[in-house]
């Protein structure tokens, strides 16, 4: 099966002008430079919020969960560089159904299992950051199971379609959702190819202060933001270390990339160029 092609079925997938520092839920941004065309588009979609980001600069979306409240694992001053580029390398041959992924992120970000809220939701409305899917050779019926989450695109088309800027790209790399800007109108949602988003239909309460979440918005997984910022490996990787490989894709002496050189890797639907952070080995058949 030639992975580049649609025989993968996925079931059940601010900018702000140079030196100023804006607050994305998951810790301040020192952003870089837009250039003309960016900042047009920006002040477009800043339009949209009709001049109310004053007033929410003290709403909560939880109770003791704030709005402002922001990670501090990364000095606010200190920039992020595009230098580097986080990725997560998922080698399928270890991948055995044991669903260890999906319960660590649960746990680590207060969704699913780890949180006691979405108890009037339907399964198929509950939030999933990351879940496990089975891909299968049509041919010869041969499948795999792997983990399937936000494949933090280089060319995110979230991030393209949200009108209000509310999707973004870190500079290293990281997709993210501001949760002060996100309207809830889900164009993001249609627009992932993997369905890696969720919509939240209830009032949170049981949630982490690192991951705030809020009835209304959109939310995925964040690349565990919070521990990568100071200096850890996000929580499914702990989780599965003999299937999942955490790193630097820019660096050639990081461990994901002495992999990809040495067994290489697939990008689920690479036939849209969008180059995502998440790459998977093993399912060249």
């Amino acid at each position: 099966m030639n992975m580049q092609q649609s025989q993968l079925t996925v079931s059940n997938a601010m900018p702000t002008h140079q030196g100023r520092l804006i607050n994305t839920n998951y810790g301040l941004i020192n952003r870089s430079r837009m250039n003309n065309n960016d900042s047009m588009i920006d002040q477009k979609r800043r339009a949209i919020l009709g001049g109310t980001a004053a007033a929410i600069a003290g709403l909560t979306i939880a109770p003791g969960v704030f709005l402002t409240e922001t990670a501090h694992a990364k000095p606010v001053d200190e920039a992020i560089s595009s230098k580097t580029r986080w990725g997560i390398l998922i080698d399928t041959n270890n991948c055995n159904d044991c669903n260890d992924c999906v319960t660590a992120c649960e746990e680590e970000n207060g969704w699913g299992s780890g949180s006691e809220d979405e108890q009037n939701s339907r399964p198929d409305q509950k939030a999933q950051w990351i879940r496990t899917v089975k891909v299968t050779d049509k041919k010869t019926g041969y499948a795999k199971t792997l983990p399937m989450m936000c494949q933090h695109c280089e060319h995110p088309p979230c991030v393209d379609v949200c009108p209000t800027g509310a999707s973004f790209k870190r500079e290293d790399g990281i997709v993210l959702v501001d949760k002060h800007i996100c309207i809830g109108c889900r164009y993001c949602m249609m627009a992932c190819p993997y369905k890696a988003r969720s919509f939240i239909h209830e009032t949170l309460t049981d949630q982490r202060s690192y991951a705030p979440r809020g009835k209304g918005t959109v939310e995925s997984c964040t690349m565990c933001v919070h521990r990568v910022d100071n200096g850890e490996n996000p929580a499914c990787v702990d989780a599965c270390s003999s299937s999942m490989t955490f790193g630097d894709l820019n660096d050639p002496d990081s461990d994901i990339s002495k992999e990809l050189e040495r067994h290489g890797g697939t990008q689920i639907r690479a036939d849209l160029r969008l180059n995502p952070g998440v790459r998977y080995q093993g399912l060249n058949f």
